[in-house]
């Protein structure tokens, strides 16, 4: 196997809403949560790049729908509901440390978490990090066998990242991706093949 810069930090933008709906899985599978539990917001909770929120704002959304959002369109303000429901960025990064992954932090919100700034550690990870716990939460066992499917049907749908890695593959050939983004230009993703 090989590797380019493992142990380095990277922004991760919008890729940890892959980990964060494996937290909302998680607590799904544990009890703690139903998909199905409609969530209300308001305009006031809308932030920046929400194409898929912004038109429910009088129904509300599912934690399913959201968690759908969050990685198919990389809806931002899916991803801060799906967080107040967790506890928030400390209590993702908790998650994330019980499951062994002591690297990975997330420390803000949407969108201020994308500023990728040089050198800042805050909501950054490595790629060893990153596909240690991509691998867990895809094939492990910390989800249920149903949970985990689910995860990836989200990342198999993404309909943001086709142009980076998905153009690219061979026919034929499975992915199951995020991708993040920065206004710095940063740009990163995570995938399955």
């Amino acid at each position: 196997l090989e590797s380019f810069r493992p142990e380095e930090r990277f922004p991760m933008m919008s890729t940890f809403k892959v980990l964060l709906c494996g937290a909302v899985l998680s607590r799904v599978d544990a009890g703690q949560e139903q998909l199905g539990r409609r969530i209300h917001y308001s305009q006031n909770d809308l932030v920046e790049y929400s194409p898929v929120t912004e038109k429910h704002l009088t129904d509300g959304m599912t934690v399913r729908e959201l968690c759908s959002a969050a990685i198919t369109m990389s809806d931002n303000t899916a991803a801060n509901l799906l967080l107040t429901t967790i506890g928030g960025p400390k209590e993702l990064t908790a998650f994330l440390h019980n499951m062994g992954d002591h690297v990975t932090r997330l420390d803000r919100w949407e969108p201020e978490l994308n500023e990728a700034i040089p050198n800042d550690e805050r909501d950054t990870t490595t790629p060893a990090a990153m596909a240690t716990t991509l691998r867990k939460l895809l094939t492990g066992e910390l989800l249920t066998l149903a949970s985990r499917q689910q995860l990836i049907d989200w990342m198999e749908a993404d309909k943001v990242a086709g142009p980076l890695l998905r153009s690219a593959l061979p026919a034929g050939w499975f992915i199951a991706d995020k991708s993040g983004a920065s206004k710095r230009g940063s740009r990163g993703i995570i995938a399955a093949l």
